[in-house]
This record gives structure tokens, C-alpha cells and sequence, in this order.
């Protein structure tokens, strides 16, 4: 027979492992923790299509800002006719006697046939007026075309009805026609015949016109994306709280509508710069003595036949410049959107 033997429980002890230890948590990896904004920054920084295109607009625009003080470095102005001051520069037709349009070490770019004026600073005081224009137009019918776009696409109804028409007039309208018809008409009324019109009010009436003009694309852009937003959940949640319309419109539309408008804006400002530019080429808006781009290629037209030389450098900036900052606004739509990369 066998007895059972009761088994004996003995206390367990727990001995220490050094070898096991507690996993730490792994920092995030790739966009984990990330905001969009710092997804979006390094998106771009990895196109070197859009850093290099960004270098160039940044030197364009140090260029714009510091014209004064290259000038002055530089030792001249884009006013002195230099040709009449000292005829060994022009021959007797008018023409700059050294080849290339006068190049030489006193004068990098050359010297303009007839007056005589400073190739170089000339152009970089028309690529500062030409920008400033520009830009300016392009900050007002990005403001405008927000508050238009967001207003009339969260109330909607009537007001979206009405405005919606004369948004639809103003983009089937030729804006540049109706620049060079309705810009003298304007200039006519504030300024009498006899006088001259001061160059700041020209420059003024230029951004008001193509301000006026401009700011229907992005405004019918935006009310687009309003109308698919103002359906969403957290619109109808903040509408539930008691939330005015003003704070909808600002606190949760409009945060959520930046990537379009860096990306029109991008787009429309060197499409302001060539308007610009063409508006002055046909004699409405500055005009010479005033630097811009479109002087300058005025003038060169005049001269080309004989020496390409003062229609190569302003032409070739300005195209260096528009393609550089198209380049740049697509850099940027594909950083802010990465399901459009190209």
C-alpha cells in the first residue's frame, strides 16, 4: 500500500534579472509627432528644384532691397546720362562706341544709346520697382480674395449667388485690355492733362487697378473649398456651441484653407510682375525716366537690331525671375500636398 507524501509548498523567491530590462519608448520615427508645418519644410527642402528656385527669388529680392546701397558701391545712379556728359562714351549717332553696348569695367552691363544712362543700375532699380508693385498687388488680392472667398462660401444663398456673378464677369473679362483702356481714364480724373502725373500716384493707381481686377481667382477658389468645409463635423459642432460666424470663419475654416492660399499667391506674383511689366512696354503705367523691367525692354526694342546687348539683360532677369518663382510655387504645392507630387 502506498502512503501518499503530502507535497510541501515552499515559498518562492524572486531573484533579479540584470538582463532583463523595461523596453523605453522609441522616439518617433519619420513624420511620427510631427506638425504638417515641419512635414511640409522637410518635404521641401528635399526638392532641389524648390531650394535652389527659392535662392534665386531670395537674391532677386536682396537684390530689389539693397539697390540703394549697391549703387552707391557701385559708384553710380540710373538718372546721370553719363553719354552727355563725357562724348567719348557715344559716337556721333548716338550709340556706345566700345562693343557690347559699352560694356567695360566702369560700366558691368553697358551704357543705353542716346542718353547715356547706367545699364546696370537701371536694372536693378527696375527690378525693385517692378517688384514692389508686385508684391503689393499681390498681398491685397490675396487679403481680398480671403475675405470675399470665405464670406460668401460660408453664408451662401443670395449674397454666394451675386457675388458669384461678378466674380464670373471679372475672369471672363481681358483684364489687360480693360488695363490699358480704363488706367489713362483713371490717371485723367485725379490728374489734369497739363500736368505730369506724379510717379507715386502712378504706381498706386497700378496696384488699385490690377488689385481690383485680380482677386477673383483665388476668392472663387476659396469659396469652393468653403462650401465642401462648412458640411464638416467640426463646423457643425462649433455651429452646436453657439459659435459666431466670425469665429467659424476664422478659427476653424481658415486654418484649414492656408495650403491654396500660399499656392495661388506663389503663383499670381510673377504674374503681376510680367502685367506689370507689359503694361508699362505699351506706355500705360511707368515710363521713362522711371526704372521698371517694362521701360527697359521698351527701350531695348528700339535698339536691338543693332545690338542685342540692352534687351539681353532685363529680358533675360525677368525670365530668369518668372520661371524661378513658378518653380518655386510648385515646390510648395507639392510640399503642403503630397498627393499632387509630380
Amino acid at each position: 500500500m502506498t502512503i501518499p507524501i503530502p507535497a510541501v509548498s515552499a515559498p518562492l523567491e524572486v531573484v533579479p534579472d540584470d538582463s532583463v530590462t523595461m523596453a523605453e519608448p522609441s522616439a518617433p520615427r519619420g513624420g511620427e509627432g510631427r506638425s504638417p508645418g515641419r512635414l511640409a519644410w522637410r518635404r521641401f527642402r528635399r526638392d532641389r528644384t524648390g531650394v535652389v528656385s527659392a535662392y534665386v527669388v531670395l537674391f532677386f529680392f536682396v537684390v530689389a532691397i539693397c539697390a540703394p546701397l549697391i549703387a552707391k558701391v557701385y559708384g553710380k545712379n540710373p538718372y546721370t546720362t553719363y553719354g552727355q556728359n563725357d562724348p567719348s562714351l557715344l559716337n556721333d549717332f548716338g550709340f556706345p562706341v566700345k562693343p557690347n553696348g559699352g560694356i567695360s569695367s566702369h560700366f558691368w552691363f553697358g551704357i543705353e544709346p542716346q542718353l547715356g544712362r547706367d545699364v546696370f543700375t537701371f536694372l536693378i532699380y527696375g527690378i525693385r520697382n517692378s517688384l514692389l508693385i508686385a508684391t503689393a498687388t499681390t498681398l491685397l488680392v490675396t487679403v481680398l480674395g480671403i475675405v470675399v472667398g470665405i464670406t460668401v462660401g460660408y453664408l451662401g444663398g443670395r449674397t454666394d449667388y451675386l457675388i458669384g456673378r461678378v466674380i464670373d464677369v471679372l475672369l471672363a473679362f481681358p483684364s489687360t485690355l480693360f488695363f490699358i483702356a480704363f488706367w489713362p481714364v483713371l490717371i485723367s480724373i485725379m490728374v489734369s492733362p497739363e500736368e505730369n502725373t506724379p510717379v507715386w500716384l502712378t504706381v498706386v493707381s497700378l496696384i488699385s487697378v490690377m488689385t481690383a481686377f485680380g482677386w477673383a481667382p483665388i476668392a472663387r477658389l476659396l469659396r469652393g473649398e468653403v462650401l465642401a468645409l462648412r458640411e464638416r463635423e467640426f463646423v457643425e459642432a462649433s455651429k452646436v456651441t453657439g459659435a459666431s460666424p466670425a469665429r467659424i470663419i476664422f478659427k476653424e475654416l481658415l486654418p484649414n484653407l492656408w495650403t491654396p492660399i500660399l499656392i495661388q499667391a506663389t503663383l499670381a506674383l510673377p504674374m503681376f510682375v510680367t502685367t506689370e511689366a507689359a503694361l508699362a512696354f505699351l506706355g500705360v503705367g511707368l515710363s521713362d525716366p522711371t526704372p521698371d523691367w517694362g521701360v527697359m525692354i521698351q527701350n531695348g526694342a528700339k535698339y536691338y537690331e543693332s545690338d542685342i546687348t540692352f534687351m539681353l539683360f532685363p529680358g533675360l532677369s525677368m525670365v530668369i525671375f518668372v520661371i524661378a518663382f513658378n518653380l518655386l510655387g510648385d515646390s510648395v504645392r507639392d510640399a503642403l500636398d503630397p498627393k499632387t507630387k509630380r
